[in-house]
């Protein structure tokens, strides 16, 4: 059976060799969380990236749909006022002959 002596001194080296793994851990802990915190940044950098890009597409797009309703307005206005007109002059054809004689 081993002394008192032996078991304490036994037990000492377990507890260095806890004590070099505890260190070993935190350091790892440490590096990781270094790693979440530069992911995280990269992470906000490139959705904010993201975020300037899509608002400059919506905001050319929306000038583009807005241009073509424009045009659209236009020429549904003219296409309906060219048939008015059309159709006026269609219903007074007789009288429009009068004034033309």
């Amino acid at each position: 059976m081993a002394t008192t002596a032996e078991r304490v001194s036994v037990l000492e080296t377990k507890l260095e060799n806890t004590n070099e793994k505890l260190d070993d851990i935190k350091f790892d802990v440490k590096e990781v969380h270094d790693c979440l915190d530069r992911t995280g940044e990269s992470l906000h950098a490139a959705l904010k990236e993201m975020t300037e890009d899509s608002a400059q597409a919506h905001a050319i797009l929306a000038e583009k749909i807005s241009n073509l309703e424009n045009f659209r307005k236009k020429w549904t206005y003219l296409i309906m006022g060219g048939l008015a007109a059309g159709g006026w002059l269609a219903g007074h054809t007789t009288a429009l002959g009068f004034f033309i004689k």
